[in-house]
């Protein structure tokens, strides 16, 4: 256990709901003694009494700004987690009343995956801002974040907000996974026909190959869960209603305002939307069988071919949401100045957080080989895999469009990367468009400048001529 000056604690942490409690436990368990305060006193109470459970760790209790904040050694480092917004703003006011008045407040925003265990027994930590900051608590935070083989998970991100922006868009690629995984399962069962115990080996099978990551693992436990209440498994029983905190919207609107194409994250997060008219989707299935519509045929397939095809299927598709995740972050490295290293956040997402996978090593290497990759779809090693994917990838999409499955993140995915490999696009009859109806000009792939053109004139003079020599 580390000492400390005079019997105060190395770092204070406020704010003990779930994340608050577990993160405090593990800072303690990592032989840091911390104190904790709670404005709900009750919390305060069974944080310590956890703390007692758990090892007898070097955590206390405070029931008051002052008593918490005086119990912290010179520099005092509090971590903040509570609701974002005006409780920020009112625990940091009544903190900064009992710190030493001319020293200044420096600001780390951290961003922690891993959800409650990860919080506990080591999370994903992404830590932006002051740079000082950073350097009074390395040493917490490099014991406390999950360790894999090439270190702690975290590093410093980078000024301001980025390491606040990094987690949101973790969360967004988090999205777009869970999406594509739901998707894979949808087309096993409704067009393979597979029972929850064959997809249960199927996710374990797949967790011990190229995609082998915290989500495809909890997935195979879903499958396995029977239902308490009555027959079958828990997951059937499930009402089809997806929730969600905001970080998917928030990724989807920076993508919008920074200009870059993140389709197969939009389409989990529209997925998402439509999950939610339940009953208007209850509704609509009637109105349309009313109107004629059948229950498409099951297409007959190879049951083992198929399985192989969703597993390649689902592998290209994530790597089409990561790119577009990095993409993002790239936009905004630049637009913010943060500098971003690329290979270092792929790394620290190897261990502790939802998103962690064996495939972000490969991503970590890819931006290492080369710092200012354009995509990931371009590293010679993923162009490589997505080319020897894009036929299993294409029949998977195929044979759900004919069942009537839907597989928006699958389909954006595969639009996303038939278009950035596409030398040409029909945009060109777009720029005509816009300069026939608004004048907004266009470039020439034959000579340099802006041109404009009377289009509809023209048109009429060439539908005269026509008409003439007719």
């Amino acid at each position: 256990m580390e000492a400390s000056a005079a019997g105060l604690s190395r770092i204070g942490l406020a704010g003990l709901a779930v994340m608050g409690q577990n993160l405090a436990l593990n800072i303690a368990d990592k032989g840091f003694p911390i104190s904790v305060y709670n404005r709900t006193t009750c919390k305060v109470d069974e944080t310590v009494e956890r703390a007692k459970q758990e090892g007898v760790l070097p955590l206390t209790g405070h029931y008051s700004p002052r008593d918490f904040v005086l119990s912290i050694q010179r520099p005092r480092s509090v971590v903040i987690l509570v609701k974002a917004g005006s409780p920020v703003d009112q625990t940091i006011s009544a903190l900064s009343d009992f710190m030493d008045s001319g020293q200044g407040i420096l600001y780390l925003g951290m961003g922690v995956s891993g959800g409650e265990e990860g919080a506990r027994n080591g999370p994903s930590l992404m830590p932006g801002g002051s740079y000082q900051a950073y350097l009074n608590i390395e040493d917490i935070v490099n014991k406390v974040a999950a360790q894999v083989e090439d270190g702690p998970c975290v590093t410093y991100i980078g000024e301001g907000g980025s390491g606040n922006f990094v987690k949101m868009v973790h969360n967004g690629i988090e999205y777009g996974d869970m999406q594509l995984i739901s998707e894979a399962y949808d087309v096993l069962k409704n067009v393979g026909g597979l029972s929850n115990s064959e997809l249960a080996d199927i996710f374990d099978e797949w967790n011990r190959g190229e995609l082998e990551s915290f989500l495809v693992e909890i997935t195979a436990d879903i499958f396995k869960v029977k239902d308490e209440h009555g027959d079958g498994e828990l997951v059937d029983k499930i009402l089809d209603k997806t929730g969600m905190k905001g970080t998917g919207k928030w990724t989807v609107q920076q993508a919008a305002e920074l200009s870059v194409a993140a389709p197969t994250i939009a389409a989990s997060l529209d997925c998402r939307y439509l999950s939610g008219l339940k009953e208007e989707r209850e509704a609509a299935a009637a109105v349309l069988k009313e109107a004629g519509m059948t229950e498409a045929v099951r297409p007959s397939v190879d049951k083992k071919r198929l399985i192989d095809d969703v597993r390649q299927a689902l592998y290209a598709s994530k790597i089409c949401s990561y790119a577009q995740g990095m993409n993002l972050l790239r936009a905004k490295s630049v637009e913010q100045n943060w500098n971003l290293n690329f290979g270092e956040l792929a790394r620290i997402w190897k261990g502790g957080c939802i998103i962690r996978a064996v495939f972000l090593d490969r991503i970590k290497k890819a931006y290492q080989r080369n710092p200012q990759l354009a995509s990931l779809i371009v590293d010679p090693d993923f162009a490589k895999e997505m080319v020897q994917r894009q036929a299993a990838w294409r029949r998977v999409v195929g044979l759900a469009i004919q069942a009537g499955i839907s597989t928006p993140g699958m389909c954006a995915s595969l639009s996303y990367f038939d278009t950035y490999r596409r030398a040409r696009l029909p945009a060109n009859l777009v720029q005509a468009q816009r300069d026939l109806f608004g004048a907004h000009t266009y470039e020439r792939i034959d000579r340099p400048g802006a041109f404009h053109t009377e289009w509809t004139k023209l048109a009429r003079q060439s539908k005269a001529g026509i008409g003439a020599l007719n």
